[in-house]
């Protein structure tokens, strides 16, 4: 029942914090959202602290359980097309509905944990299916540094959902299909050649 408890509070929390950002996220607002009699999320959560920490907590689980529910519903990446498409699929998700409430706080999250190495933490990217189907498929095509393009394509993939909540728009298939290309691009070994000094230029 405590955990239950819990876990409906942290959800509400996730809610004003969506709703009202950071400034909103108070233990009455929470009380108030969750339908709890006054004092109810102070007892569970003493501090603001002990309520992010819980919140961010419940934000990881939620984010880590969509992500792996994607992935077993999409096929293996095969195809340059296929990482679009399922890029595509993330970004309408996070950009709509509960996954958009969840992306505001995340990122009200994200700010915080600037100054809050705790949080900072919790939110560290983890493995999970998705991540795991990325990195396979580059590693399939012949990418070098896998794990170093994995971080790059998620972490730009990540700012472009950011600028669609921001500008209120969409992500356009154009912009996927950049990153893809940037992600599947090998250097090109005449441009890392260093010029020989002994080599007279006229």
């Amino acid at each position: 029942m405590a955990l239950e408890r819990r876990i409906l509070l942290a959800d509400a929390a996730l809610d004003v914090l969506a709703d009202e950002g950071i400034r909103g996220l108070t233990h009455r607002a929470v009380d108030r959202r969750a339908a709890m009699p006054p004092g109810t999320t102070s007892a569970y959560f003493r501090t603001r602290a002990a309520l992010l920490t819980a919140l961010v907590t419940r934000l990881v689980q939620l984010d880590q359980a969509e992500l792996q529910m994607m992935a077993e519903r999409l096929p293996p990446l095969r195809t340059t097309e296929e990482l679009v498409d399922a890029m595509a699929l993330l970004v309408r998700q996070r950009l709509t509905g509960e996954s958009r409430r969840r992306s505001l706080a995340r990122y009200a999250c994200a700010v915080e944990s600037v100054r809050d190495p705790e949080l900072r933490q919790i939110l560290v990217p983890r493995e999970n299916a998705g991540r795991e189907a990325v990195r396979l498929f580059l590693a399939e095509h012949g990418v070098r540094d896998v794990e170093n393009r994995t971080h790059t394509l998620l972490t730009c993939l990540d700012g472009l959902v950011f600028d669609g909540l921001v500008s209120g728009g969409d992500v356009a298939r154009e912009a996927l299909e950049g990153l893809a290309a940037a992600a599947l691009r090998q250097p090109d070994p005449t441009a890392l050649r260093q010029p020989d000094p002994r080599r007279r230029t006229h």
